[in-house]
């Protein structure tokens, strides 16, 4: 018997949509990432983008736990002398990008190199509830139902 291999032109593509609104950060991110990488079919294959497209909205509503909040602190550096800059997690989901949050999640759950970053690209994240992709039908996918834990109560 010989180890199945999926060939690019064998590659099948779904829309899938996400409601990210009270959902636990690092339990959606480890779920997209699956999606993205293509861990739910049959026909994974480790050296191939073989995932879905992801859509998530309400990213400004996740939940995360304990103190992450005030806790984890984002750093980048500007390019001159003494240009680090950081900001909290709270501080990025009150800002303008509060998908950027999920976004960075997402991508350190992903391989690296260029295959995470093609990857990286079949992720839509929005704020809000609206989202430009009614035309590709994408399936709704209930994290929230597939384990308790997932979802924040109050």
């Amino acid at each position: 018997m010989r180890t199945f291999s999926l060939k690019a032109g064998q590659v099948q593509k779904n829309w899938v949509l996400v409601d990210a609104k009270d959902l636990i950060l690092g339990r959606l991110s480890a779920v997209v990432a699956s999606y993205l990488r293509g861990k739910h079919k049959p026909e994974f294959t480790p050296n191939m983008d073989c995932g879905d497209f992801v859509v998530i909205v309400n990213a400004e509503k996740i939940k995360v736990t304990g103190n992450k909040l005030e806790d984890s602190v984002f750093y980048w550096h500007t390019g001159y002398p003494g240009g680090i800059k950081q900001r909290t997690m709270k501080e990025c989901l009150n800002s303008r990008f509060p998908e950027r949050v999920i976004s960075k999640a997402v991508e350190r759950m992903l391989p690296k190199g260029p295959l995470g970053r093609k990857m990286l690209k079949n992720l839509r994240i929005y704020g809000g509830e609206n989202h430009p992709h009614e035309a590709q039908q994408p399936k709704v996918l209930d994290i929230a139902s597939m384990n308790s834990k997932n979802v924040k109560r109050g």
